[in-house]
C-alpha cells in the first residue's frame, strides 16, 4: 500500500490520477471539435471546400444533393459516411428511403486530394459534413463553424435504413421518427422543411400525393387549386417518373424561407412538407419563420432567424451517433472500408 506522509501529497496524487483517467476517457471516446484537423490537415476544410465550389459552379444543383446526403447519412447508424460504402444490393445506399441520393463522387474527388496530402487522417464522415455546410453557403445560406473529429463507420446495411423518413410519412410518425433520433419538432421543421427550400424532386415521389391521397383517386386538398394543375400537368398520372421539379418552385437555387411561406400557402411540393401544417406545434413553428421572412426592418427583431436556427440544427444533427476516438477507422478510400 502506497504511504503519503503529508495531505499535500496525497492531494497531488489523487490530482495525477484523475489527470490520467481524464486523458484516457477522451482518447478513448473523443470528442468533435472546431478545427481538428488544424495541425495534422491544415488545408482540410479549404480543400472540401475547393471541391465544393468547383462542383457548384458546374452543377449549381450539386448543393441540394450535398445537403441530403448528410441528412440521409447521420440517419442511419449516426454521421459516420456510412452511406458511402458501396456493398452491393443489401448495403445502405439500396434502401428505399436512400433512392435519389447522391454526391458520391462529390465526396470521393475531395478525399482523394486529402489523401494525396494528408494520409489516412481526414474522415470521410468529416468531408460529408463539411460539404454540406460548404454547399449551403454557396446559395447564400448560412456560413457555420463544423466541429470535427468524427471516425467512419464499418458497417452498411440496408435493413439499418428501414426506419428513414419518407415523404408520404403521417406528421405523427414523422414526428415520432425524428423524436427517436433525438430531434425536436422544431429540428423537423428547419431539417425536413427549411432543407427543401433548395432541390429537386423526381415525379415518382408525387404519384399518391396527386392521384391516390383519398379513396378513389383523389389528390391532397392541402394543395392550391392552382398549384394542383401545375402540378399534374408537369408529373401526368402514370409519367414518366423521372421528371424532375423544383421542391421551391419560386427561390429554387437561393437558400431562403420561401419554403414555409409556401407551405402555409398550399404551395408545397411534397407531402411530406405538407403535413408539417397539419399539427399544431411544427404548424406554430413554421409560420414563426414566415413572421419573421415578412418583417420589416424597423421590428424588434424577436422573432425567429431561419437562417441561424438551420445552422444550430445542422451542427446538432451533425452530432448523431458519432464515432471518435478509437472507434470506426480512417477510410482511405470513401467506398470502401478499410
Amino acid at each position: 500500500m502506497l504511504n503519503f506522509k503529508s495531505p499535500k501529497a496525497l492531494v497531488f496524487a489523487l490530482i495525477i490520477i484523475y489527470n490520467l483517467l481524464a486523458a484516457s476517457t477522451v482518447s478513448s471516446q473523443g470528442q468533435l471539435q472546431v478545427g481538428f484537423y488544424s495541425k495534422t490537415c491544415p488545408n482540410a476544410e479549404s480543400i472540401v471546400s475547393s471541391v465544393t465550389q468547383k462542383t457548384f459552379e458546374r452543377d449549381p444543383g450539386s448543393a441540394a444533393v450535398l445537403l441530403r446526403l448528410q441528412f440521409h447519412d447521420c440517419y442511419v447508424e449516426g454521421c459516420d459516411a456510412s452511406i458511402l460504402i458501396d456493398n452491393g444490393e443489401e448495403g445502405e445506399r439500396k434502401a428505399s428511403g436512400n433512392l435519389g441520393v447522391g454526391g458520391f463522387e462529390i465526396i470521393a474527388e475531395a478525399k482523394a486530394k486529402l489523401e494525396g496530402i494528408c494520409p489516412g487522417v481526414v474522415s470521410c464522415a468529416d468531408i460529408v459534413a463539411l460539404a454540406a455546410r460548404d454547399a449551403v453557403a454557396l446559395v447564400k445560406g448560412p456560413f457555420y463553424e463544423v466541429p470535427t473529429g468524427r471516425r467512419d463507420g464499418k458497417v452498411s446495411s440496408k435493413s439499418l435504413a428501414d426506419n428513414l423518413p419518407e415523404v408520404d410519412d403521417s406528421i405523427q410518425l414523422l414526428k415520432s421518427k425524428f423524436r427517436q433520433k433525438g430531434l425536436s419538432d422544431g429540428d423537423l421543421v428547419l431539417l425536413s422543411g427549411g432543407g427543401h427550400t433548395i432541390g429537386l424532386t423526381a415525379c415518382f415521389f408525387m404519384q399518391a400525393r396527386l392521384y391516390n391521397f383519398t379513396p378513389g383517386g383523389g389528390s391532397d386538398p392541402a394543395i392550391n387549386p392552382e398549384f394542383l394543375k401545375q402540378l399534374k400537368s408537369k408529373c401526368p398520372f402514370q409519367g414518366d417518373p423521372n421528371i424532375r421539379i423544383p421542391l421551391d418552385p419560386v427561390t429554387d437555387f437561393i437558400f431562403d424561407d420561401q419554403i414555409f411561406l409556401n407551405i402555409k400557402n398550399g404551395f408545397a411540393v411534397i407531402a411530406s412538407d405538407a403535413r408539417l401544417h397539419d399539427d399544431e406545434n411544427t404548424k406554430q413553428i413554421l409560420e414563426s419563420y414566415v413572421s419573421s421572412a415578412v418583417r420589416n426592418s424597423s421590428s424588434s427583431g424577436s422573432l425567429p432567424s431561419f437562417k441561424a436556427d438551420f445552422a444550430k440544427a445542422m451542427v446538432k444533427m451533425g452530432n448523431l451517433g458519432v464515432k471518435t476516438g478509437s472507434e470506426g477507422e480512417i477510410r482511405r478510400v470513401c467506398a470502401a472500408v478499410n
